[in-house]
């Protein structure tokens, strides 16, 4: 068997195009660095290599050969203020020089207190106690603990079962993955190791809203939380739904006695056209969490924000009724104050505005999709774009895309963008327009 290094030969180069000049000659950091570092969703045999980024602007990333590619999800919708914005750049330096970090047990420190309150004063009242993560994942599985743990210091027991949706991701943990699509997910191959939820349709009309009312009469006794993405599937195909959706949950929860949870991972910070999914619908879910464009693309910080009612579940003399989590680097102080410079940018710049134009250059631009051969569904919601397809040769449309000097990154069955907030139209123009041809080449 050939060693790893191995797998960096020039024949591996073709998949990417023009992406090097001398694709016999990668950077020297290059081939040792491949041949140990282990890539996520990616069969490592079998994969194209990944491009060498050696620099980001904007909305580009500069390869090792120095040419550039139009970025068009944002590092997986992270970047929403495009990269290496001066003022969060400088925040983050600023606080490097005074406290990288300390530990949240037992001392707190002034950027995760100015956090915790500007995200409480944003969001929906009542939404008040903030607990901080590292990951989306991680901020999800604090959600469901905090969920069971709220009954059981309510004095239920048996409530520690979650109803979630099909269709939907909530990350790639052991507790996530069991709230993730069981049938058309990723996570699979784990069926015997998670442990057993409920996986519901979406309440979009009569029928699947009176077979959850059902389930929620027949099983509500084992339940601690309904869980859904607002607005937005995303990982699990940016599929979209109304804010009656979201509304009928809350009545749903609220008439069988349950929690309803957020997932904002990807919805928040305006990727959907208001700063919070939950914006839109007027609804106030019960725990709601945060991650991926909190700190603007720059540094790892979730955060899992609970309703007054649900931490008064943990208020108490006894200390085992005290949230039994703690990361190490939870409240990192350089990522909150990236976090908090990228709240400046929420608050100085018309980030908002700029999705809304967004929105409506890809719902014109995209449009064009509409008649090509295998393409299904083309839809537009924020800062989101979707190309449907009915079948989808990723590896070739990768390459496709390099070559056309963009990089779309599809998955399942759709090509997508979720670019920055702060894209130029030529530049958001270059990346609908390379979609459009590379799917008329299919």
């Amino acid at each position: 068997m050939a060693r790893p290094s191995a797998l960096v030969r020039p024949s591996r180069w073709s998949g990417t195009g023009p992406a090097l000049r001398d694709p016999a000659s990668p950077p020297d950091w290059y081939p040792d660095g491949l041949a140990h570092v282990w890539l996520p969703y990616a069969q490592m045999k079998t994969a194209v290599p990944p491009l060498p980024v050696v620099a980001t602007h904007g909305s580009r990333l500069v390869l090792a050969n120095g040419r550039e590619l139009v970025d068009g999800v944002a590092s997986w919708w992270t970047a929403c203020h495009g990269y290496n914005h001066p003022h969060i750049a400088a925040a983050v330096a600023r606080q490097l020089r005074a406290m990288p970090h300390v530990m949240l047990g037992g001392l707190l420190h002034e950027p995760a207190a100015r956090l915790a309150t500007r995200l409480a004063a944003l969001l929906p009242a009542d939404l008040e106690r903030v607990f901080f993560t590292d990951s989306g994942s991680v901020a999800v599985e604090v959600a469901m603990k905090m969920a069971v743990q709220y009954w059981i210091n309510s004095g239920v027991r048996g409530r520690t079962r979650f109803v979630a949706f099909r269709g939907g991701y909530h990350g790639d943990t052991t507790g996530t993955m069991a709230v993730c699509d069981p049938d058309d997910g990723m996570h699979r191959l784990f069926h015997g190791l998670l442990p057993e939820q409920i996986i519901a349709d979406l309440p979009r009309d009569e029928e699947t809203t009176a077979a959850l009312e059902r389930l929620l009469g027949e099983r509500g006794d084992e339940i601690a939380g309904i869980l859904v993405e607002p607005l937005v599937q995303g990982a699990g195909g940016m599929l979209f739904h109304d804010a009656a959706v979201l509304q009928r949950l809350r009545a749903l929860a609220d008439r069988h006695g349950t929690l309803l949870i957020f997932d904002e991972i990807f919805t928040g910070f305006g990727r959907t056209g208001t700063m919070f999914a939950c914006d839109a619908a007027g609804v106030v879910p019960d725990i709601l969490t945060l991650s991926k464009a909190l700190t603007g693309g720059t540094l790892p910080l979730a955060a899992t924000v609970a309703s007054r009612r649900v931490f008064d579940g943990f208020w108490s003399d006894d200390p085992m009724h005290a949230l039994m989590h703690g990361p190490t680097f939870m409240g990192n102080a350089l990522a909150c104050a990236a976090a908090n410079a990228s709240l400046d940018l929420f608050e100085r710049e018309p980030r908002l505005d700029q999705v809304r134009a967004i929105e409506a250059q890809m719902t014109t631009e995209l449009a064009a999709c509409r008649g090509l051969p295998g393409v299904v569904d083309v839809r537009v919601r924020g800062a989101i774009g979707v190309v449907e397809l009915d079948r989808v040769d990723i590896p070739a449309l990768k390459a496709r895309f390099v070559e056309a000097g963009v990089y779309v990154r599809p998955f399942g069955r759709i090509v997508y963008l979720t670019p920055a907030f702060t894209i130029g139209t030529a530049d958001l123009a270059r990346l609908t327009g390379s979609i459009v041809r590379v799917l008329s080449m299919r």
